[in-house]
């Protein structure tokens, strides 16, 4: 297998005005954001930070919502290429100087990755590509009555209740599919294909 490119962090248009607005803010509530950004940084379907979290937030660092947003999808965006890379922290000290990320910034940002870096890279690697999982499949056949008054065939429906956790929140939800015949077949098909080429990758 090919390794991975090396990391490589652009300054855009958006970078830089995120990284003015970073160098600005206050050093002292900042490895707090870090850390909270770290943990949470696995998790695909929730926010490092909710609304009323969000909201002390812009009060804290003195920052308007958009600019909030920017910064954190912005530290999320770095950390996430840090993981993907699997960066040494000299690696990352270097890009990060490349963005202009100020000194007390950057050494914050390389103190959380250093101690939590490897934690964070562990957790995506564990985690699935997708957040939800099957779990039960229940079906049941129901017979429809045509609407026509002449005709008086019956019109057979399949129905499947699926079970389906998601990983991030551990909550169970049921998904109803009806099939006809027809729909019943293409999709016994499909799962056709997707098995052979299952088979053939074992």
């Amino acid at each position: 297998m090919a390794a991975a490119a090396a990391l490589v962090l652009r300054e855009t248009p958006s970078m830089k005005k995120a990284v003015l607005l970073i160098n600005a803010m206050d050093i002292g509530r900042f490895p707090r954001l870090l850390t909270r950004i770290l943990q949470k940084l696995h998790l695909k379907t929730e926010s490092s930070f909710s609304e009323e979290e969000e909201e002390k937030l812009k009060a804290a660092f003195s920052l308007e919502k958009q600019e909030l947003h920017l910064i954190l999808e912005t530290i999320t965006y770095i950390l996430e290429q840090a993981v993907y890379h699997n960066v040494k922290p000299a690696a990352l000290q270097q890009q990060l100087e490349n963005i202009h990320l100020s000194h007390d910034k950057a050494e914050a940002l390389l103190s959380a990755w250093s101690t939590m870096g490897q934690e964070a890279v562990e957790k995506f690697r564990l985690r699935s590509l997708a957040p939800h999982k099957l779990e039960t499949v229940e079906w049941q056949l129901n017979l429809q009555m045509a609407h026509s008054a002449q005709a008086k065939l019956k019109s057979p429906q399949a129905v499947l209740q699926l079970g389906v956790s998601n990983e991030d929140t551990k909550s169970m939800q049921k998904v109803l599919m009806e099939f006809n015949q027809k729909e019943l077949f293409d999709f016994y098909n499909k799962l056709e294909t997707i098995q052979a080429q299952l088979d053939s990758l074992t």
